[in-house]
């Protein structure tokens, strides 16, 4: 499809089940939706995933097709073939492994390898399925206080998550895919669970800047997407980053010059709550700098949402220009044509030497 026919609209939603019904048919092809969100519900085969996109597809040829899939215990497809890939903790740990018979410079090379590795195979597997996008790799920092971040970060070093989020971007982009850093400026100190509470981080600024989001200045152009935390931080803002203006235009935005997609996260989440009902979250995502708004698990509220948002011409093309440039490249190959693929086979080899998958 020609990039002058792709008109992705703000508006990322997710579909009911298994195969599309005429309630989601609806709702993919309002002009307001640019992309849809597959979980766990919506996966049972590898045949019936593909189907599933195929059909996305044919309604919407640009909408981005999108997942979260990490590896650990956040990968919706796990069965029928795929590769149930390591938490990315364990990644972190192979760079810290204590072995007498190798340098630090070996493990972190080591480690690095099969980050990139990591990133190939999630990729390529999820495109063989016909999914466009994945949202990762996570890059809060690992302070032991957060249950919903814990192993899904690579580390508490921000040295050691910017060199393995890089290497694993490079394997997503080996197979064509774009990347999504999370979670904006970083969700590893604030304890609560922005799913069904409102986090806060009561830490200033610089402390947070000078930690927290160095993963973001160092990635750089590398760093195709960002979604900020729905966490409060009150020494900087009353809002939570991913309503706020200071995080997204000044910090984001300015400061650290990142010009890739913003999406917000989840609005049905707890820690949207204090924006207001679903329209004005959506609206003041939109205006802090959020290219993209997801709405997940509330069709009754995505309904609400196309209904009533509205978005300048201006707003709607900026970002539409931003969300065209994550759609994936070139064309991938199929299913049975990626097992045999030579890169594909090396990059399970070494997960598999380094006993980060079976």
């Amino acid at each position: 499809m020609s990039k002058l026919n792709m008109k992705p609209g703000p508006v990322t939603l997710d579909v009911v089940g298994l195969e599309l019904n005429a309630q989601d048919r609806r709702r993919i092809q309002d002009p307001l939706t640019g992309g849809v969100i597959l979980f766990g519900r919506n996966f049972a085969s590898r045949k019936q995933l593909t189907k599933l996109t195929g059909d996305i597809k044919k309604l919407r040829p640009d909408v981005l097709i999108s997942i979260d899939h990490e590896g650990g215990r956040v990968q919706r497809a796990k069965q029928d073939g795929f590769t149930h890939l390591p938490a990315m903790r364990k990644l972190g740990e192979l760079w810290s492994v204590k072995n007498t018979s190798k340098h630090a410079a070996q493990s972190a090379a080591l480690a690095m390898a099969a980050a990139t590795a990591c990133g190939y195979v999630l990729g390529a597997e999820l495109r063989a399925c016909g999914v466009d996008f994945s949202f990762t790799p996570v890059l809060d920092l690992d302070f032991g206080r957060s249950g919903v971040i814990g192993d899904r970060s690579f580390s508490r070093d921000p040295q050691i998550v910017f060199a393995l989020a890089k290497s694993l971007n490079d394997g997503l982009r080996m197979a064509g895919m774009a990347n999504c850093g999370k979670h904006f400026p970083g969700h590893g100190w604030a304890e609560a669970d922005s799913h069904v509470a409102i986090p806060v981080d009561e830490r200033s600024l610089q402390d947070i800047l000078n930690d927290d989001a160095k993963p973001y200045e160092w990635l750089d152009l590398s760093l195709a997407a960002v979604m900020p935390a729905h966490v409060i931080y009150p020494q900087v803002d009353s809002l939570p980053a991913g309503f706020s203006k200071i995080w997204l235009h000044s910090v984001l935005r300015q400061e650290l010059g990142f010009e890739g997609v913003i999406f917000s996260d989840d609005l049905s989440m707890e820690g949207a709550s204090v924006a207001g009902s679903v329209v004005k979250g959506a609206e003041l995502a939109l205006e802090a700098g959020c290219d993209a708004v997801l709405i997940c698990n509330r069709p009754d509220l995505a309904d609400q949402l196309l209904k009533d948002l509205r978005v300048s011409k201006a707003k709607q093309s900026e970002s539409m220009s931003r969300l065209n440039r994550l759609m994936p490249q070139p064309p991938s190959l199929d299913w049975n044509a990626l097992q045999k693929e030579a890169q594909y086979q090396h990059a399970k080899g070494l997960l598999q030497q380094f006993q980060l998958i079976a």
